[in-house]
């Protein structure tokens, strides 16, 4: 396996708005996200706890999922996806709105993974111990599945070479197999505590605490059940409480640059224009690790 990610990053950012209509991938067959992220790269339960030991927790969000057709619970109103009586979900890397330009378009706002650098399309965290699996190996399983990768997508709309080899590697496994439950896919304990959540998650606007529930729990997963140790994800709440770093504040202004506001004289909206060299100030500023360019 081969790919050429220079000036892509089209698995790293949602770039629907550059693509025509169709690409609806995680939106077909019997369970159906409740969020719109584009392309969440799911994380582990060890991954999880290595991100909230680096302050990381502000770069992570569930996925619920709706059905209609398999094990489902109804809390407030809405048919989720469960594991027995308990609504199931996956915690991932969270997008939030930066200027990017990929695929040599201008630079625009798009929902872009929290460690993305704009300006070099390149990840703050590759080769960091926290760099997720899902990451190091993508698009190796979707190789051994037969299923269409994001570099294949990206060819489609926009031209180029990006999958250089289709070889899936020799460790390339399907992410989720028979001992997912408790290490790629949790559950959740307690209806009455979600049902505000799930409702902002129906709506896309999950608040910080929505996002520190479902981490947390997660977080306090054992592996191969459903288990959840009440004391882990009292701890896990406390660290991403007192644990935090340059995403926390960074994940802020970017949303805030992003939004259109009133002018300081109340004449109008204005919008932050997408400039890739912002990043200087707010990310870089904060101390984000550095990427190396392609050069």
């Amino acid at each position: 396996m081969e790919v050429d990610c220079e000036g892509c990053a089209g698995c790293c950012l949602d770039w629907r708005p550059l693509a025509p209509d169709g690409l609806d991938h995680e939106r077909r067959g019997p369970y159906r996200p409740l969020d719109d992220t584009y392309n969440l790269a799911p994380v582990t339960a060890d991954e999880v706890r290595r991100f909230l030991d680096r302050g990381y927790a502000a770069a992570l969000t569930p996925r619920l999922f709706r059905t209609d057709d398999g094990p489902h619970v109804t809390v407030g109103g809405v048919e989720l996806a469960a594991v027995g009586d308990r609504p199931a979900f996956l915690v991932g890397l969270r997008k939030v709105p930066k200027p990017v330009a990929p695929f040599d378009a201008d630079p625009a706002w798009l929902d872009t993974c929290a460690f993305l650098d704009p300006r070099t399309l390149q990840c703050r965290i590759h080769g960091d111990e926290t760099y997720p699996d899902t990451c190091t190996t993508y698009p190796g399983s979707n190789l051994e599945l037969g299923v269409e990768t994001e570099c294949e997508r990206v060819e489609r709309v926009h031209g180029g070479e990006r999958l250089l080899d289709d070889t899936p590697p020799e460790d390339a496994t399907p992410a989720f197999g028979p001992g997912a439950l408790g290490t790629r896919v949790f559950t959740h304990p307690d209806h009455d505590r979600i049902v505000d959540a799930v409702e902002r998650l129906v709506a896309g606007e999950p608040t910080a605490a929505d996002r520190t529930e479902f981490v947390a729990v997660a977080a306090a997963s054992a592996p191969g059940t459903g288990a959840v140790s009440e004391h882990r994800y009292e701890q896990a709440k406390t660290r991403i409480r007192e644990e935090t770093s340059w995403l926390d504040d960074a994940l802020v202004e970017w949303t805030e640059r992003a939004s259109t506001r009133p002018t300081e004289d109340g004449a109008g909206d204005t919008e932050t224009t997408p400039d890739p060299r912002l990043a200087r100030d707010v990310e870089d500023a904060r101390g984000a690790p550095g990427t190396p360019g392609w050069d």
